[in-house]
Parts: structure tokens; C-alpha cells; sequence
């Protein structure tokens, strides 16, 4: 569902019209991400690095004993359109062709315990001798969104990220409302990295990021009308225009896919918590923010005005003037 979201939208579309403009931002699970993906249901996952930079991902898949030697990036870029976003030199052959020995065989492991910031999805993380660090995360991204069960086998890939950096990781930041005269819950917020928006500059069909600087973020929903338990409600761009990075969400009865299988509309899937993955720009980790669902509005409740009073000018700050979010 995505929308960008914001800046109050204080103009009185129609309900349609907002559901149109948010259902332009709807994605299909695109080619960028966080980090750098290095396999996908491997097993007895091993993370090694040495002092010179290099790191080695080892795992198990199909019986055979496979290994990755990585290197060449650090941190991120901001978004620059004359500039490629950083991203790593990948050996699926452990080193031999590309760096002319086999470094998964010499490899002297220096990276020690890890201390740095909490992220989730993860597997494997150390600190290597330069105060770098890296991560393997495992996440299940192309989960079918409005909660449906994967019915192909990718859609149950658990794909494994690589990550390298220094210094602080992305933010999402994630607020809770009301829109659409209370009738709706919304999720609004915004990612960034180093107190700047991320995003990308193109687009694909369906929201699908055409860059490397673009990032989605996915969201699950909590107990919610989809059934039980965290079910994929969606997945969307960090957006480019009004404030960078931002987004916003609308909790409302969608539409099936036409690629889909067939069946009823889905229904609106407010939940009672949501979590919030945000690829973080570069080849730095998946970020996470998790945050309670709220209840219906209640014209009646203290609480309820007082939460609206509060984010409604909150939006307008984090999400800027942006067609795509309509009302409060």
C-alpha cells in the first residue's frame, strides 16, 4: 500500500482518488535491497574476515559446500545520480577467479566478538581489526504481500545479506495514526542514513525500485483481519519527493493482484503490532522498528484526540506535502 505520505494532504480527494494514488506505489519485491545478497536456504551459514578487508561466506545447500569471497564496499552512498552506490565485488569460487587463489582455503579469520548496534533477521555478526563490522542476516523478503501463503517456492526463499560498516546504520522511524476523518489506521514515517532520506531516482512498474540507491521497506501485521499471527501485509519505496525517505500506509480493503491467484478483495489489515524492515541504503544492514497497532477511533476517547492533536502536525514535518497521502 504504499504512500508516500504527507504533509497533512490537508486536500479532500476523494476516498477512491487516495486509494488510487497509493495503490500507483504498491511493489513487487524489487532488485534492490539492503546489503548484498549472497545465496538464499543456506545452511550452516560461516562468516570469516581478515585484516585486509576480505571476507568469506561459507554455507550448505543442496549437500555441496559452497563459498563467497567478498570485498570492495563499506557503509553507503548518499543518494547521487552521478554516482553508483557502493556495492561489493562477489567470487563464487571462493577466490580463484577473481582474485587468483583460493582465499575460502587461506583465509585467516580476525574478526572478533561482535558489539555493535542491534539489527534484526541475524545470523552471523563480528567486529573485524579495523572497528568495521559485518553481518549475515537471513530474511524471508519475497513473502506474497495482503497475507496471502506463498503458493511459488521463491516466495519462501530465506535470502541470506552480506553487510559492511562503520560507524551508525539506517533509522526508520515509524508513527502510528488515524486517516481519512478517523475511518482508517496509517502508518507514516521515514528512513534515513545519516540524518538523509533514502531513496533511489527511478522506478519500475509497481514500485519496484530501478536503482541501487532505492530501498523498500516491508511491513507485517500482527494479528490483524489476515488471521493469525505476523502475516506480509506489503511492501513499498522510501520516496524521493516532499521530505526525502519518507513513506506512509494505509490500512484499507485492496484489491488482489492481477498476477495473483484469484479470490476476494483483502481486508484491512490494522493490526495489534506492526514491524517495519527498512533496507538500509549501500551494503549496510536491514534495519527494524516494531510498534503497537492502535485501536478504532474513538471521537469520544481523550486518548485517541490527543494521539491525532500530536501526529497530524508530526506528519506534516516528517512526510512533507505529498499528493499521495491524503488527509489526517
Amino acid at each position: 500500500m504504499v504512500g508516500p505520505t504527507r504533509t497533512v494532504c490537508r486536500r479532500r480527494a476523494t476516498l477512491l482518488a487516495a486509494f488510487v494514488s497509493v495503490a500507483a506505489c504498491l511493489v513487487l519485491p524489487g532488485v534492490a535491497n539492503a546489503s548484498e545478497k549472497i545465496t538464499e536456504n543456506g545452511a550452516k551459514l560461516q562468516l570469516r574476515v581478515d585484516a585486509k578487508g576480505r571476507a568469506v561466506v561459507s554455507w550448505t545447500k543442496g549437500g555441496v559446500r559452497r563459498h563467497a569471497a567478498v570485498w570492495g564496499a563499506i557503509n553507503a552512498r548518499h543518494p547521487d545520480p552521478t554516482r553508483p552506490q557502493v556495492q561489493f565485488k562477489i567470487d563464487y569460487s571462493g577466490g580463484y577467479r577473481r582474485l587468483g587463489f583460493p582465499l575460502h582455503k587461506t583465509i585467516r579469520n580476525r574478526c572478533g566478538r561482535y558489539d555493535g548496534p542491534w539489527i534484526p533477521w541475524l545470523v552471523k555478526a563480528c567486529k573485524a581489526p579495523d572497528g568495521s563490522y559485518w553481518a549475515l542476516q537471513a530474511f524471508k523478503r519475497l513473502l506474497p504481500n495482503l497475507g496471502l501463503n506463498p503458493w511459488l517456492p521463491y516466495q519462501r526463499n530465506r535470502e541470506v545479506h552480506l553487510s559492511h560498516w562503520k560507524g551508525p546504520i539506517a533509522k526508520l522511524e515509524v508513527y502510528a495514526d488515524w486517516v481519512q476523518s478517523q475511518r482508517w489506521h496509517e502508518l507514516f514515517g521515514r528512513l534515513t542514513y545519516k540524518g538523509v532520506g533514502v531513496h533511489g531516482f527511478k522506478t519500475l512498474g509497481y514500485g519496484e525500485p530501478g536503482d541501487k540507491y532505492g530501498r523498500l521497506i516491508y511491513l507485517d501485521t500482527y494479528n490483524s483481519a489476515l488471521g493469525a499471527g505476523w502475516k506480509r501485509e506489503n511492501s513499498f519505496l522510501a520516496r524521493r519527493k516532499a521530505t526525502p525517505g519518507h513513506f506512509c500506509y494505509h490500512f484499507v480493503p485492496r484489491d488482489r493482484y492481477s498476477w495473483y491467484p484469484e479470490g476476494p478483495r483483502r481486508p484491512a489489515a490494522h493490526g495489534e503490532k506492526y514491524r517495519l524492515t527498512g533496507g538500509g541504503p549501500g551494503v549496510t544492514p536491514f534495519v527494524m522498528t516494531r510498534l503497537p497497532g492502535l485501536d478504532d477511533f474513538n471521537p469520544n476517547n481523550p486518548a485517541h484526540l490527543a494521539i491525532e492533536a500530536e501526529m497530524n502536525p508530526l506528519k506534516t514535518v516528517v512526510v512533507g506535502p505529498d499528493d499521495g497521502c491524503m488527509g489526517n
